[in-house]
């Protein structure tokens, strides 16, 4: 029988190219080669008209038995090279563990936000709420309500950027105090830290962007001695326990009296230096309290209620508490300078 010669040659020549396949690719096409419907077993199976009657089941079950031969070898030479394919790609991927790490690039904290967290725990533990408010601002909270109306020369000691005749980029963040008098009966304790804005040019101190924190206290019974031990505390928390202070009369619209707050320098404690001009000292805020206007325009009765308040540049704090000498470092956004911190 030829068909039979055919189908031993088949199989002798199948054995030897599986044995010889050296990829999964390979496989599949031997695969169509022997066993597609238009393989060389097939093409055997076309010739079946050719013989008699007696030949034909002969010729189908050595088809049939060569088709499952085939497809056991086919199936464990493809479980071989799936597992040299398996293991290939293990020792590609493998981690090497003596080989030195990639450097992991940690963030940092801004200064200026570790300063100002450092404060909001320090007055939180002194019984204060964190507020905050727009920076877009109306000129009436802005100034009026704070004592100083429209015309008035306190004015000309900020250079307002102004949106319209209403609106205004705040100048401070005593605006918040205005809002939080104005829909909070008193006892007050709220501290506000924020952005704020003046028309400044930009050296080595000076910024049209900076930040600050605002002080209010209102309650009965509040005296200056209150403000100065609450500076006190505050001042000796940040700058160190032999930290110390001094209160300068001054004027500003919304206190009465008011202060500014000295502390000693802290590069050389008081001796004199650069830093300090020489004379030991170191502004850092404004205090006062609360104007008794202030109270009324908010609603609170002044003779029954007293409070005092202060304002700091946040910024200063922070080039005073890192020795930083210059502001434009912290708005520059370089690595190099934020990684110290």
């Amino acid at each position: 029988m030829d068909l039979l010669e055919n189908l031993k040659k088949i199989e002798e020549e199948a054995e030897l190219a599986l044995a010889g396949a050296d990829s999964l690719e390979k496989l599949e096409e031997l695969r169509i080669v022997f066993l597609g419907k238009k393989g060389k077993i097939t093409d055997v199976l076309k010739q079946m008209g050719k013989i008699s009657p007696e030949e034909r089941p002969v010729i189908g079950q050595e088809a049939n038995k060569l088709k499952d031969r085939l497809n056991k070898l086919l199936g464990a030479r493809k479980e071989e090279l799936a597992d040299v394919v398996r293991k290939q790609r293990l020792e590609e991927e493998r981690i090497d563990i003596t080989l030195p790490g990639t450097e992991v690039s940690a963030g940092r904290a801004h200064p200026l936000r570790r300063v100002t967290r450092e404060i909001e725990e320090i007055f939180i533990g002194l019984g204060f709420t964190i507020e905050e408010g727009p920076e877009i601002e109306t000129d009436y909270n802005n100034f009026e309500a704070l004592n100083v109306p429209k015309y008035h020369p306190a004015r000309d000691l900020q250079d307002t950027f102004y949106i319209d005749d209403h609106y205004l980029l705040r100048t401070h963040t005593s605006p918040v105090q205005v809002r939080t008098m104005a829909r909070q009966k008193p006892p007050i304790r709220i501290i506000a830290p924020g952005r704020v804005y003046r028309s400044d040019e930009i050296d080595a101190s000076h910024s049209p962007v900076f930040y600050q924190a605002e002080g209010l206290v209102i309650d009965k019974n509040i005296s200056f001695a209150d403000l100065k031990g609450t500076i006190q505390l505050f001042v000796q928390a940040v700058f160190g326990e032999d930290t110390r202070t001094r209160f300068r009369p001054s004027y500003f619209p919304f206190t009465e009296p008011s202060a500014e707050v000295d502390i000693s320098c802290v590069i050389c404690r008081g001796e004199g230096c650069r830093l300090c001009s020489h004379t030991g000292w170191l502004e850092i805020l404004g205090s006062g309290m609360v104007h008794p206007r202030v109270l009324e325009m908010a609603g609170i009765d002044p003779e029954e209620y007293s409070g005092f308040a202060f304002g700091m540049g946040l910024d200063r704090i922070t080039m005073l508490k890192y020795g930083i000498n210059d502001i434009r470092l912290l708005y520059e956004n370089d690595q190099r300078f934020l990684h110290q911190f």
